[in-house]
């Protein structure tokens, strides 16, 4: 997938990852539809923006119906609270679930046909290092990642006869406000080494996406996916 020459969706570019990756996207000289709830809030010179809330199935639909020319799909869009599982309210548990799981499925439904028809093209799903490996205070998050994992492997393996690379970033750490802001509210420390600038880690994982890489894992990533049992850890 050369990513020049691509036409790209990305979703919740309004701040953070999902900045960083459009802004990149739009440097290699992709044309880029940068997309959030707030349309308002996204500020990317060269990139068309687009409103998109990927929990209204109209507001998908309506996406879709817009921006048909898109080859690659990045879903990076995500409600990150949740809380814990036993003691969390049920309605952020749902909404998280709902942002993380079946928004990112209602994106690659409402899109399948267009990269199809397009000749194929590529996902990017953007996961977290949360889907092997919680904290409390973050159990539901975690929970909706690891669900989002299984799609995107499920995904990958319904999609492969029309030619459409699905690729799953699994990042750890990154410096986003989201992050920094939970850290301290629980009072978790954040090691230096495994903490990514937004920019560096969008460049480096399209470098991987465009290389066609299935997995792209950072080095916390990598020791948590590692634990698991049946996973394939020593790839």
């Amino acid at each position: 997938m050369k990513l020049n020459e691509a036409t790209a969706l990305v979703t919740g570019a309004n701040r953070g990852l999902g900045f960083a990756l459009a802004t990149d996207l739009v440097r290699r000289g992709a044309k880029v539809y940068a997309t959030a709830r707030r349309p308002e809030l996204v500020d990317i010179p060269g990139a068309e923006v687009l409103r998109l809330d990927i929990t209204d199935p109209d507001s998908v639909e309506a996406a879709a119906a817009a921006a048909r020319d898109v080859d690659v799909l990045i879903n990076n869009a995500a409600f990150t609270g949740g809380g814990n599982l036993v003691t969390g309210e049920m309605d952020s548990i749902r909404a998280v679930m709902d942002s993380n799981y079946y928004g990112t499925l209602a994106m690659i439904r409402a899109f399948a046909p267009t990269l199809a028809r397009n000749g194929g093209g590529a996902i990017l799903n953007v996961l977290s290092g949360a889907a092997w490996v919680t904290v409390d205070g973050n159990t539901a998050y975690a929970a909706a990642k690891s669900a989002e994992w299984g799609l995107t492997n499920g995904v990958r393996l319904e999609l492969a006869d029309r030619g459409t690379q699905v690729t799953a970033m699994v990042p750890s750490l990154i410096a986003t406000r989201t992050l920094l802001d939970f850290a301290e509210e629980h009072d978790l420390p954040l090691p230096e080494e495994d903490l990514h600038d937004p920019a560096d880690l969008a460049r480096t994982a399209l470098d991987a996406f465009e290389a066609g890489e299935e997995e792209i894992l950072d080095a916390m990533a990598k020791r948590a996916k590692a634990t698991l049992a049946g996973t394939g850890a020593e790839q």
